[in-house]
C-alpha cells in the first residue's frame, strides 16, 4: 500500500495500514450507524504530524493514511475480497492491454468531479469533471524535476518519452514554467473518458501501481491557484474533504457532496457475512459524514483517550500490553467488558535503521556497517519495545510476500558483540583512526523514542562505537533523509502493493533520494537484477532472481535491519465493517458505527 515511509519504533504500531487510526464516535445529536438523517462524526488518533497533503509529495504512512480520504486513483482494492483483489475506482472498469502487453487502454468513469474549491473560478467555485488529461497533468508533475517528487520512482523508464520529458524540465528556470501541455508519446487522452497508456518495455505491476495514492488525480486549477500552499490545500475527487487543519493537533474532514456513486460491497470472503460486514451491502458511501484525527504523540494520552470510549480504535502502547493483552495472546478480561476486540493480523512490512551511503565514514567502511548490525540484539528489541509483536528480520522482504525467504541467513544480521567489536577494529583501519561519533535521527521525540535511542546508544558503546541521537518530530526527520542530511535513521517500509518489487526498488540506485532509496545504495548487479525482476511475470525463476537481489543487498549491509511487525488492534464492537486490509488506504468511507450500543457503554 503505498510508498510508506515509516519509523522503525513501536509508537509505528498504531499506524496501522488499514487506516485504522480513523475511530467512529456519535456527534451530539447524531445518527445511529443503522439509520437517520443526523450527522456522524468519526474521531480516531494520529501519533505523529503529518508533513503534507500534495500527493505528488507523499511518501509515509501517516500522510497517505489521511490524504486518502481526500484522493482517489484509478483503481483501488475490493474492501472485503480476500485474496486481494483490484477493482475499477475512477476508473469505469479494469483496462484493455494490447496483445505484446505495453498499451493499456482505460475508461473514465463519467461522474466523477472535483470538490468545491475556489480555485475553479469559471464555474464558480463548483467542482468540475475529471478527464482523462488530468491523471496525465497529475503524473507530469511527478515527472517534473524541479518539484523534487520522491515517487518518481514509480515511472522511471516505464513509459514512452517520459523520462524525456523529465529532461525537458531540468532545463526549465522555475517550475512554474513548465509546459504541461508538452506531448509524452507514451501518456495520450484519446478524448476526455480514454486514457492510454504505452510503457517502453512490460510492467506487469503497472495496475498496482495506478491504485497508489501518488499516481492519484489532482486538478490544475487547484496546483496553479494555491501554488507551493497545494500541500496544504487538498482538492480531490474523494470521499472527504478537508474542513480544518490545526497544525499539531487537529485534521478535520467533512464528507465531499460531488462523491461519486459508489456503495458499499454485497460481497466478501468467508466469514464477512456473520462478522456483519455485509450488514450495510448497498447503502451509498462514505457512511460516516464527518472525520476528526486528533495528533497525540505521547502513548499514555492517546491509550488515556482510547479506553475512555473517546477513540473507537487503536493501537496498544508497549507499557500497557501486558494489561491489555494476555500470555496466551488473548484481551484481558475488563477491555472485554468495556466492549473492546482485539484484532490481531500480519502485516507486509520491514523495518531498519538506515545508512546514507553517500555519507563517506558509513559508505566506504562495510566493516562498520557490519559491526553496526552485529551489536543489536534483535530478539531484545523485539521484546522490550514491542511486546514480541514481530520477528527479527534478517533481509529485505517480509512475509506474505513470494520471493520472501525463512531461511535467509547472513553472519552479519545476528547478534555477536565479540565479533562486532573485531570489525570495528577493522573499521579503525580502513578509517585510519578511531570512528568519530555516528549521529542517529529519531523522527519522535516522545519516550518510546528517546527509550529506544538510549538503548542503541548502550549497545553500541558496549562494542566500542559512540552513538549521538538527534530527536526532531517526524515531517523534519523525513526532509533530513530526502535532503541526504541523515547519516543514519530510524525508518521502514510498508508494502504498497502486493509484490516484491515494492520492497527491491528501495535497493535500486537510480532510486536514490529524494526518491525511494534512502540509504543512497548503489550495487551495479544488484541493480541489473531489480531490471531484470521488474518485467518478470510472478513464477519461480522471478523468485530466484529476487532472492538473488537480496542477498546482494545483505552482503552490502546498507542498513541495520530489525524487524518484521504483527499488528495488533483493539476497536470497540460499536465500530463496524471493521476488517483489517493491508494493501488499502481511504477506507474510513466503509466504516459504520452502532450508535445505541456506543450510548450503553460509554453513556456518550
Amino acid at each position: 500500500m503505498r510508498s510508506r515511509l515509516m519509523f522503525a519504533w513501536p509508537i509505528a504500531v498504531l499506524m496501522l495500514v488499514s487506516g485504522s487510526m480513523l475511530g467512529c464516535s456519535e456527534e451530539s445529536g447524531g445518527q445511529n450507524g443503522s439509520g437517520g438523517d443526523a450527522t456522524l462524526t468519526t474521531r480516531g488518533a494520529l501519533s505523529s504530524k503529518v508533513r503534507g497533503m500534495d500527493p505528488m509529495d507523499i511518501g509515509d504512512t501517516t500522510s497517505s493514511s489521511v490524504a486518502s480520504n481526500i484522493f482517489d486513483c484509478l483503481y483501488q482494492y475490493h474492501y472485503l475480497k480476500r485474496p486481494y483483489e483490484l477493482i475499477p475506482s475512477v476508473a469505469e472498469s479494469m483496462p484493455t492491454v494490447s496483445e505484446d502487453g505495453l498499451t493499456y487502454t482505460i475508461t473514465l468513469r463519467d461522474d466523477v468531479y472535483f470538490q468545491d474549491d475556489e480555485c475553479f473560478t469559471e464555474t464558480e467555485g463548483k467542482g468540475r469533471k475529471v478527464v482523462a488529461n488530468d491523471f496525465i497533468y497529475s503524473w507530469k508533475r511527478i515527472a517534473n524535476l524541479k518539484n523534487v517528487s520522491k515517487n518518481w520512482w514509480i515511472f522511471d523508464g516505464r513509459i514512452k518519452g517520459f523520462n524525456e520529458f523529465r529532461k525537458y524540465t531540468e532545463g526549465v528556470t522555475d517550475k512554474k514554467d513548465v509546459d504541461y501541455d508538452r506531448p509524452v508519446e507514451g501518456l495520450v487522452a484519446v478524448d476526455d473518458r480514454t486514457l492510454q497508456i504505452t510503457l517502453t518495455k512490460p510492467w506487469p505491476q503497472v495496475v498496482y501501481m495506478m491504485s497508489h495514492l501518488p499516481t492519484a488525480v489532482v486538478p490544475r486549477e487547484a496546483v496553479e491557484h494555491y501554488g507551493d500552499e497545494f500541500i496544504n490545500h487538498p482538492v480531490g475527487t474523494g470521499p472527504y474533504m478537508l474542513t480544518d487543519w490545526r497544525r499539531g493537533s487537529k485534521i478535520v474532514f467533512e464528507r465531499n457532496p460531488n462523491y461519486r456513486e459508489e456503495f458499499y460491497p454485497s460481497e466478501g470472503s468467508e466469514g464477512d457475512k456473520e462478522a456483519g460486514r455485509l450488514d450495510d451491502a448497498g447503502k451509498r458511501l462514505p457512511l460516516i459524514d464527518r472525520v476528526e484525527l486528533l495528533i497525540i504523540e505521547e502513548d499514555q494520552p492517546r491509550w488515556l483517550k482510547f479506553v475512555q470510549g473517546d477513540l473507537d480504535i487503536g493501537g496498544i502502547p508497549k507499557d500497557n500490553f501486558d494489561t491489555a493483552v494476555t500470555p496466551s495472546r488473548g484481551l484481558t478480561g475488563d477491555l472485554r467488558e468495556k466492549g473492546i476486540v482485539l484484532e490481531i493480523y500480519e502485516d507486509p512490512a520491514t523495518f531498519w535503521y538506515g545508512f546514507n551511503m553517500e555519507e563517506p565514514l558509513l559508505g566506504n567502511n562495510l566493516p562498520l556497517r557490519q559491526a553496526l548490525n552485529l551489536a543489536i540484539d534483535r530478539d531484545e528489541y523485539l521484546k522490550l519495545f514491542l511486546n514480541d509483536r514481530g520477528m527479527p528480520a534478517r533481509g529485505v522482504l517480509p512475509p506474505m510476500l513470494a520471493g520472501y525467504d525463512p531461511d535467509v541467513d547472513s553472519p552479519f544480521t545476528v547478534y555477536d558483540p565479540e565479533l562486532a567489536r573485531k570489525k570495528v577494529k577493522e573499521a579503525e583501519a580502513i578509517h585510519g583512526g578511531p570512528i568519530p561519533p555516528i549521529v542517529l535521527t529519531m523522527g519522535s521525540t516522545d519516550s518510546v523514542a528517546r527509550q529506544t535511542g538510549q538503548w542503541f546508544t548502550r549497545a553500541y558503546q558496549q562494542v566500542g562505537i559512540t552513538l549521538e541521537v538527534d530527536y526532531m518530530d517526524w515531517p523534519s526527520a523525513q526532509e533530513k533523509v530526502k535532503t541526504k542530511s541523515a547519516q543514519m535513521y530510524a525508518m521502514g517500509w510498508v508494502a504498497d502493493i502486493p509484490d516484491a518489487e515494492n520492497f527491491m526498488q528501495l535497493f535500486y540506485g537510480p532510486n536514490a533520494s529524494p526518491g525511494t532509496n534512502n540509504m543512497n545504495y548503489q550495487n551495479d548487479e544488484a541493480d541489473a537484477l531489480y531490471e531484470k525482476l521488474s518485467v518478470m511475470e510472478e513464477s519461480p525463476e522471478r523468485v530466484e532472481v529476487i532472492r538473488q537481489m537480496q542477498k546482494k543487498v545483505i552482503d552490502d549491509l546498507p542498513c541495520v535491519f530489525t524487524l518484521h511487525r504483527k499488528a495488533y488492534l483493539l476497536r470497540y464492537d460499536w465500530l463496524r465493517n471493521y476488517k483489517p486490509h493491508v494493501f488499502g488506504y481511504g477506507l474510513a468511507k466503509y466504516r459504520n458505527i452502532d450508535a445505541e450500543l456506543r450510548q450503553q457503554r460509554v453513556g456518550r
